[in-house]
């Protein structure tokens, strides 16, 4: 698709109509509804479905890659905290959830479709090497005590994202504020060098308006607003920016 604008009509199309209709419901023509384009040019630009949701999965990695440079200038403890922000999201952000609901939807044909598995792989490879890139900034910082970051980086990768499939798929929100409190008591105060101090008090669930231009949503939500769904797992998408922060906690080592 050579039109970056319609390809972004189309894809913002297609993430309303995933957080709707899940992927089992989805048609072109839902995409299509969604969008000034016809169902007869999708088509055009993509073979099928699955072409098509393939091509959103590498749209939401561009969009992502995007955000996390903007977030290259903050020191590494604060780009830490917006990384755990854009897993353990606040109860009732539904401009978070819907895009990790969209995500989720995805994942689930992963296994059946070698396509999104590939996508989905390289979603999980981006992932750990931005972390692994704060942590080892960290560390050159002297923010971080010393730690091995690829396996600190899996660690967290696979806390949060298991607190957030529990919480999607259960309705468990308990879990991402246990698993954010857990970390930020067990993981991180071994983590941070002295003197060094986490946000543990910062309320993911509020954005500044400063904040929004960080945020996935923007790229992803039509003029109209956001989309929920009609069940439980009502949404918006996730984003890798930062949240309003409470004063940082110190800290204190003797």
């Amino acid at each position: 698709m050579t039109d970056p604008d319609v390809r972004a009509s189309i894809m913002r199309g297609t993430y309303e109509a995933l957080c709707e209709h899940g992927y089992t419901e989805l048609t072109a023509q839902d995409i299509a509804d969604r969008t000034d384009k016809s169902k007869s040019l999708l088509f055009y630009h993509y073979d099928s479905k699955e072409d098509l949701l393939a091509d959103f999965l590498e749209f939401l990695f561009e969009r992502f890659d995007e955000r996390v440079a903007e977030t290259r200038d903050l020191p590494p403890v604060e780009r830490l905290a917006v990384f755990v922000d854009w897993f353990l999201y606040g109860p009732g952000e539904n401009d978070r959830q819907s895009f990790h609901v969209a995500m989720l939807e995805l994942r689930t044909q992963a296994p059946y479709n070698e396509e999104f598995r590939e996508k989905l792989r390289k979603s999980d490879d981006q992932l750990r090497e931005v972390l692994e890139e704060i942590l080892r900034d960290g560390l050159e910082a002297g923010e971080f005590r010393e730690h091995d970051p690829e396996e600190t980086a899996a660690l967290l990768i696979a806390a949060f994202d298991g607190a957030r499939i529990r919480q999607l798929t259960i309705g468990r929100d308990e879990y991402l504020e246990q698993v954010r409190t857990a970390t930020a008591t067990w993981v991180f105060d071994d983590l941070l060098a002295e003197g060094a101090s986490f946000p543990a008090d910062r309320d993911p669930s509020t954005l500044p308006e400063a904040d929004q231009q960080h945020r996935l949503a923007a790229d992803l939500r039509a003029e109209n607003g956001t989309v929920d769904r009609d069940d439980d797992t009502n949404g918006t998408d996730v984003d890798d920016s930062g949240a309003a922060r409470d004063e940082p906690v110190e800290r204190d080592r003797e």
